[in-house]
C-alpha cells in the first residue's frame, strides 16, 4: 500500500494556477486590521503585503480553482478506500523571497511533495500528506508554502468490556484529581516582558510606550513597530474595554480548565488588545463589543492573572 502512496511523491497537484486577484490594498488592509498589525510598511505609496498573506492570494473562495490536477483527488480516494476517511490539518511552512506589492499578479504551482509511512497518533492511524506550493509574482518566485494534513482512520472508542473495567477505578481516579488538580501553564517570564508580570504582582495591568514616539504596544516588545526605538516606558491601563472577537474552547479537555469557556480578545481603552478570559457571564452570553472592566484572577498558590469581567459600559 504504502508503494502505492509514495508514487504519488512528486506529481503535480495545481499547475499554471491562477489567483483570482492582483495582490491589492483592500486586502492587505483588511488582513492588517484583523491582525492588529499597524507596520507602516503596508501602507504608503511603497506598501508591501505582509509576507504571511502569501497563502491568501492563491485561494480559490467559495467557487474553487479549476486548475488543480487530478492527482490529489486519486490520493484521497486510495487513502479513503484503505479505511483513512478522517483529515486534519497539522501545520504549515512558508518561505518568502521577494515582497509581494500591490498589482503583482499571482500564479502558482503546486506538487505532492511527501506522502509519509504509515504513522500512529493519538488521533488514529494514517499517513502525512506534504504539498508544496510555489508562489510567482508577474512571473517571479516570490515565495513556497508547504501544507501538512495527517488523513487517518480514527482511533477505536472503548468497548463496553473496557468503560466497566475502567468505571472499577473511576472513583479513585477522581478523587485523586480533586485532591491535586491540575495547574495552569506557567507563564513564559524573560527579560522582555518581565516588566509586565511585576506589575500583574502589583495588581497593575502596564502597556509599553515608546519613548520616542510615544506609540502604544502590547504584548510587550523589545522594540518600536512604529519607529524602531529601543527605549520605552509603561502607562498603566484604566482597566476598562470592550470585546473585540472571541472563541468558545469546547476540545481538547485540559485538566486545568473546565470547557466550554470564552477567549477574548479584549481592546482596551488605550487602543492595544490583549488575549484574556471572560468572568462574570456564560460563555455563550459573550458578545463582540461587551463592555468589560479588569480583574485579577487567582487561579492557584503561585499564579494571579489578568482577566476580564462584563461590566455595565
Amino acid at each position: 500500500m504504502y508503494a502505492v502512496l509514495k508514487a504519488f511523491e512528486g506529481r503535480a497537484a495545481a499547475t499554471s494556477g491562477r489567483g483570482k486577484d492582483a495582490v491589492n490594498e483592500p486586502m492587505i488592509r483588511h488582513w492588517c486590521e484583523a491582525m492588529g498589525d499597524t507596520d507602516p510598511a503596508y501602507t504608503g505609496p511603497d506598501a508591501i503585503a505582509p509576507p504571511t498573506m502569501l497563502q491568501a492570494w492563491t485561494m480559490g473562495g467559495l467557487s474553487g480553482h479549476t486548475d488543480r490536477s487530478s492527482a490529489y483527488d486519486e490520493l484521497f480516494v486510495l487513502l479513503d478506500g484503505a479505511g483513512y476517511t478522517s483529515v486534519v490539518a497539522t501545520d504549515c511552512e512558508q518561505e518568502y523571497l521577494r515582497p509581494l506589492r500591490p498589482g503583482n499578479r499571482i500564479t502558482f504551482d503546486a506538487v505532492i511533495e511527501s506522502v509519509s509511512p504509515r504513522k500512529t497518533t493519538k488521533l488514529g492511524t494514517g499517513h502525512f500528506v506534504t504539498t508544496r506550493m510555489d508562489v510567482h509574482a508577474d512571473g517571479e518566485l516570490a515565495g513556497t508554502h508547504r501544507f501538512r494534513i495527517l488523513k487517518y482512520a480514527p482511533a477505536p472508542r472503548a468497548s463496553a468490556t473496557t468503560k466497566a473495567t475502567a468505571t472499577a477505578t473511576a472513583a479513585a481516579a477522581a478523587e485523586a484529581t480533586a485532591k491535586a488538580k491540575a495547574l495552569r501553564p506557567r507563564p513564559v517570564v524573560n527579560r522582555d516582558n518581565q516588566g509586565f508580570w511585576d506589575g500583574v504582582q502589583d495588581h497593575r495591568l502596564l502597556i509599553q510606550r515608546c519613548a520616542s514616539c510615544a506609540a502604544l504596544r502590547f504584548p510587550w516588545l523589545p522594540g518600536c513597530n512604529d519607529c524602531s526605538s529601543l527605549e520605552w516606558d509603561t502607562v498603566e491601563a484604566s482597566g476598562a474595554g470592550t470585546v473585540f472577537s472571541y472563541v468558545v474552547m469546547h476540545h481538547p479537555p485540559f485538566p486545568a480548565f473546565d470547557p466550554p469557556y470564552a477567549v477574548a480578545v479584549v481592546e482596551l481603552a488605550e487602543g492595544v488588545r490583549m488575549v484574556s478570559n471572560i468572568t462574570g457571564v456564560p460563555y455563550d452570553k459573550v458578545r463582540i463589543g461587551m463592555p468589560v472592566q479588569l480583574e485579577f484572577l487567582r487561579v492557584d498558590e503561585e499564579l494571579e492573572l489578568p482577566v476580564f469581567r462584563r461590566s455595565e459600559g
